[in-house]
């Protein structure tokens, strides 16, 4: 029976591997990985990104049609504009909560009291009022 084993590659090493990576020695952090016979398909741009050497990773270039582009500036502008009604709807919510509270001061009520005896619901306030 087999038993799984951890390889742990010392400091020394993994600055080894990035070194001669940075020196043109191997063309990619895969043929290293390949070389050395290193196991785990992020290890060795793990230790690149580690000792701060990004640039040696591989570049991603994304193309896109200019449906796509327009999709994307359309949903973030749509998130922006739900972001603004989500903070005006808090604002609303957080005042009507205020008023409730004052109002249920000033009557020297309880708030639960209140809405029991009124059957006051901030949901059936909205419907009266039009909104959702």
């Amino acid at each position: 029976m087999k038993k799984n084993t951890a390889t742990r590659y010392s400091e020394a090493f993994k600055r080894q591997v990035v070194g001669e990576i940075a020196r043109g020695k191997f063309s990619s952090p895969y043929k290293a990985r390949e070389a050395y016979g290193i196991r785990g398909n992020g290890t060795v741009e793990r230790w690149i990104r580690k000792h701060g050497r990004e640039d040696l990773l591989p570049k991603r270039i994304r193309i896109e049609t200019m449906e796509e582009v327009d999709r994307l500036k359309k949903a973030r502008k749509r998130i922006k504009e739900l972001e603004a009604a989500l903070a005006d709807a808090h604002i609303d919510n957080c005042l009507e909560h205020a008023f409730l509270e004052i109002a249920c001061e000033r009557m020297e009520v309880g708030m639960a009291d209140f809405k029991k005896k009124n059957a006051l619901t901030l949901s059936g306030v909205r419907r009266k009022r039009g909104l959702k």
